[in-house]
């Protein structure tokens, strides 16, 4: 069975920390793919950029 898991941080290092915690856990050949995205948005209030960094990872279970 194909099994995904999604991952979403604030900051691209606690996304590595997090995604890296998981992979410790899987067995290489189980690993399919990983899918990485970056989006970037104004906070309305004072005009800053929010950034939201995820990934998710494809494997067989």
């Amino acid at each position: 069975m194909i099994q995904v898991k999604l991952f979403d941080q604030e900051h691209e290092k606690d996304l590595e920390k997090e995604v890296n915690r998981f992979l410790e856990k899987l067995e290489d050949k189980k690993l399919l793919d990983i899918k990485y995205n970056i989006a970037a948005l104004p906070e309305e209030d004072d005009g800053e950029q929010i950034y939201c960094f995820s990934a998710m990872v494809i494997y067989r279970a």
